[in-house]
């Protein structure tokens, strides 16, 4: 089964305290997960404390920024941190960049009318300074002149992936990045499609794919399948509701729901709108939700989900854990894998 999976990573957020990442990471350092991947959203937990801590109290698994956006830290101050960290974890950092939500960067004061200028800029001057470069660029929305960490970079070579929902962003990750992120509101025929953009955009740019895909996936493993479809229903509803309140500024997150999900849109419109006026997700959401969503089940279940994430496209998920035993999780998937190897 193993050699049929994706690499399985950790995904945690800003709901969780820095010391519930420390305890999460280790499990999944001693379980052999890829990735643990700290999610940081503008006016939640900043990661950095966070991902400092993971990485004097983890050793092998790598730790990703899952994502930056310019607009939150410059360019040059996204590459003073990434080496840092990377220097601390010993060459174990990975960088995710990303516009960010739209809406928040405009409550802090700030225009969000050219994201993807700003993801070209901040890629040019990330990537450059992260090579130990002097960098000068003039660009549309960011911009460095003559600049250089004064302190070298511990390698040349940090992965820079970036998240992308839109057509024009999956075509830029082809063209200048080593991955693509796609987020946990997004189902597996968002995710084929995605794959198959960016590999074209990357054929015309003249170099391979980027060989790395991540995916974020809301995850509940239980002895009782039919128990851990109903426990993921709350986490699930509460996570679409939030996507679909802001996808008003991002059209490419609805067309993501509305059209590779394989729900009828207009089922799918109703499910929200009922969510919205506050009724519980156990009612509203039925098993083709959560199959579209999200992994849920027995275990072997789960891991048979995670294949059909493969077959997509998928290299690595990034499996979030619903419910309190997030650790036995860890542990139960890991040493399902590692017997499978």
């Amino acid at each position: 089964m193993a050699a049929l999976l994706p690499r399985i990573a950790l995904r945690l957020h800003g709901g969780q305290s820095p010391a519930a990442c420390v305890e999460l990471a280790a499990a999944a350092d001693r379980a052999g997960f890829g990735t643990v991947w700290f999610a940081e959203n503008p006016f939640g937990r900043g990661v950095l404390p966070a991902m400092a801590a993971c990485a004097v109290a983890t050793r092998r698994v790598r730790l990703g920024i899952g994502v930056f956006n310019p607009f939150n830290r410059h360019p040059t101050l996204i590459a003073m941190e990434a080496a840092a960290l990377d220097e601390l974890a010993g060459g174990r950092a990975v960088l995710g960049l990303g516009a960010g939500i739209g809406s928040r960067v405009r409550q802090m004061g700030l225009a969000w009318d050219r994201p993807i200028g700003a993801l070209r800029d901040a890629l040019a001057i990330v990537r450059g300074l992260l090579t130990g470069q002097e960098v000068t660029h003039t660009g549309r929305v960011f911009s460095a002149r003559g600049v250089r960490l004064e302190h070298p970079p511990a390698r040349a070579d940090v992965p820079i992936l970036m998240a992308a929902m839109g057509d024009q962003a999956i075509a830029l990750t082809g063209e200048l990045a080593d991955g693509l992120i796609v987020s946990n509101g997004c189902a597996r025929g968002y995710t084929a499609r995605a794959v198959a953009l960016m590999g074209e955009a990357a054929a015309r740019a003249g170099r391979p794919a980027p060989p790395g895909v991540v995916q974020y996936v809301v995850c509940a493993v239980r002895r009782d399948g039919a128990e851990a479809r109903r426990a993921i229903k709350p986490v699930l509803g509460a996570m679409l509701l939030g996507y679909w309140r802001s996808g008003g500024d991002s059209p490419a997150v609805r067309a993501a729901h509305l059209e590779h999900t394989g729900i009828e849109p207009d089922r799918f419109r109703g499910a929200m709108e009922r969510l919205t006026a506050g009724a519980p997700a156990a009612e509203v959401l039925d098993d083709r939700f959560v199959d579209a969503y999200t992994i849920a089940g027995t275990l072997d279940e789960c891991l048979a989900q995670c294949a059909a994430y493969r077959e997509a496209g998928v290299t690595e998920l990034g499996l979030w854990f619903a419910g309190p035993e997030s650790v036995a999780d860890i542990e139960r998937f890991g040493s399902a894998v590692s017997r499978g190897s």
